[in-house]
């Protein structure tokens, strides 16, 4: 039923420029999966071989989806325009599929605890879509006690994607799905560590997003979008109003 499942999510969310990769939330038959590489406290709680997919939006989101959902009035004006649209065209596609149940984590949801509900570039890098790049990841880690973040990047898009959610189907499992790893797009220390620190302490000139030679980039327009503080976007948008400063891009 994982092959079905995929197709009719895929069929779904690709028209409006998003993809989707699968996963499984348990390690099984020996292969890691998402719960196998974290800590017991970052598990997801469903049962071995439980279907999962990631979804990412591509740099063609922007006109595909985004757009339409704000010239059709569709904004409820609750959260960032962008994860408002993502979570429209998600419950749409829920109610697309009646007789499944969905269980959706976006990448901005928190626990009570203020955990992430999902590790979200976990879940890109185990579901092969992104290569999740770690200080681990380096030889010899040169920034001693500094905090650095990871970044995912693609092997088409470098970083100009985004990872929005994670979607589990706990009543279907997928025994038979075989994982596959990420494209490792940057195998040079030196290149590791000139994205780590591109990301970490310039993440404002988007350099990172061009590390690879990249298929397609944001557009101007979207752009100019996500570099403007999100207080200022409704006007951007030709809308009135205030945002809450949690946007994702």
């Amino acid at each position: 039923m994982a092959a079905p499942m995929e197709q009719a999510v895929r069929d779904f969310l690709a028209p409006l420029g998003f993809e989707v990769y699968p996963f499984k939330v348990h390690r099984a038959n020996n292969v890691g999966w998402y719960n196998a590489i974290l800590q017991p406290g970052f598990h997801l709680q469903y049962q071995e071989d439980t279907l999962a997919f990631v979804v990412l939006s591509t740099p063609s989101m922007f006109e595909k989806a985004f757009k339409p959902f704000i010239s059709q009035q569709l904004l409820q004006r609750v959260r960032d325009p962008v994860d408002e649209c993502v979570s429209y065209y998600i419950s749409a596609l829920k109610k697309s599929l009646p007789e499944q149940k969905v269980d959706v984590m976006y990448d901005y949801e928190m626990l009570p605890s203020r955990r992430p509900k999902v590790l979200i570039q976990t879940a890109a890098h185990v579901a092969g879509a992104a290569y999740y790049y770690q200080r681990s990841d380096v030889q010899g880690d040169p920034w001693g006690e500094k905090k650095m973040y990871g970044v995912c990047i693609h092997p088409q898009f470098g970083g100009w994607f985004a990872i929005r959610a994670v979607l589990v189907f706990p009543d279907v499992q997928a025994p038979s799905l075989k994982q596959k790893a990420p494209a490792d797009c940057i195998a040079s220390d030196e290149k590791r560590i000139a994205l780590l620190e591109s990301f970490n302490f310039r993440w404002k000139d988007w350099e990172y997003r061009d590390f690879v030679d990249v298929q397609e980039r944001y557009s101007e327009e979207q752009k100019t979008y996500f570099a403007t503080p999100p207080s200022e976007r409704l006007n951007l948008l030709g809308l009135q109003g205030e945002l809450e400063d949690g946007s994702h891009y």
